[in-house]
């Protein structure tokens, strides 16, 4: 039987931050560099997760391939998690399903919850925003975030997303990621599209989370005003 992990998450949705209760011996896996404090009883050691080959895969989609795995001690211990983005925290129970997390959102998971990556072409590359998927599988709990809020959509059909704004989505939806100018929208519910690039249009049924903000569109809105080089 898989042991859940207690949590709290505070200050959502604009800087949420995760706060794990770690009974004695328990271990959680957090992204690398993710840890904002920790009781001093709490061991922790970096891994790459899911063996090297996977880990490499994490490398290439520009993501640190690496987490940190936190034990506690002989006493039960509190972990805080701030994810690197101001945004929103949730949490996903497996139960033997599988979860599509986007590169960046991962947070935290239980032991027992396998993570992976899914490459999604070149087209990624082109687009300037991560088309590189983690999938979680297995039993456990699951953290992600976002930039911004998060929005729950439940999807019965079709439902199309800019792919700057995809969290996460069960993989009982079918996904196909497109170019927004050759979509046919006809009998199509839109989702929140972020203009010009590509979209991820799903089928099926299943449950979608999207954020409310785009934190490359953020990126592109404030270059102009950086310093210009000398």
């Amino acid at each position: 039987m898989v042991q859940e992990i207690a949590y709290k998450i505070e200050h959502s949705p604009a800087y949420a931050s995760l706060v794990l209760h770690l009974n004695p011996q328990q271990t959680v896996l957090v992204e690398s560099g993710a840890m904002a404090a920790m009781d001093s009883g709490i061991q922790m050691k970096s891994k790459a997760k899911g063996g090297l080959m996977k880990g490499i895969g994490r490398l290439v989609s520009g993501e640190s391939f690496f987490v940190s795995e936190f034990t506690a001690g002989n006493q039960p211990a509190e972990l805080y998690v701030s994810p690197g983005v101001p945004g929103d925290v949730r949490h996903y129970a497996l139960q033997g399903n599988n979860l599509m997390i986007q590169g960046s959102g991962f947070v935290a998971c239980s032991l027992t919850v396998n993570i992976e990556t899914k490459f999604q072409g070149f087209k990624g590359f082109f687009s300037g925003e991560s088309l590189f998927l983690i999938r979680a599988t297995g039993e456990g709990d699951v953290w992600f975030s976002s930039y911004g809020a998060i929005v729950e959509i439940p999807v019965d059909g079709d439902y199309v997303v800019d792919t700057g704004y995809i969290v996460a989505f069960e993989d009982t939806l079918q996904y196909k990621v497109e170019m927004l100018g050759g979509l046919s929208f006809k009998g199509l519910r839109t989702g929140i599209l972020g203009g010009e690039g590509l979209v991820c249009r799903f089928s099926g049924r299943g449950r979608l989370w999207v954020q409310s903000r785009n934190l490359y569109r953020f990126i592109n809105f404030i270059n102009p005003f950086r310093p210009a080089k000398s």
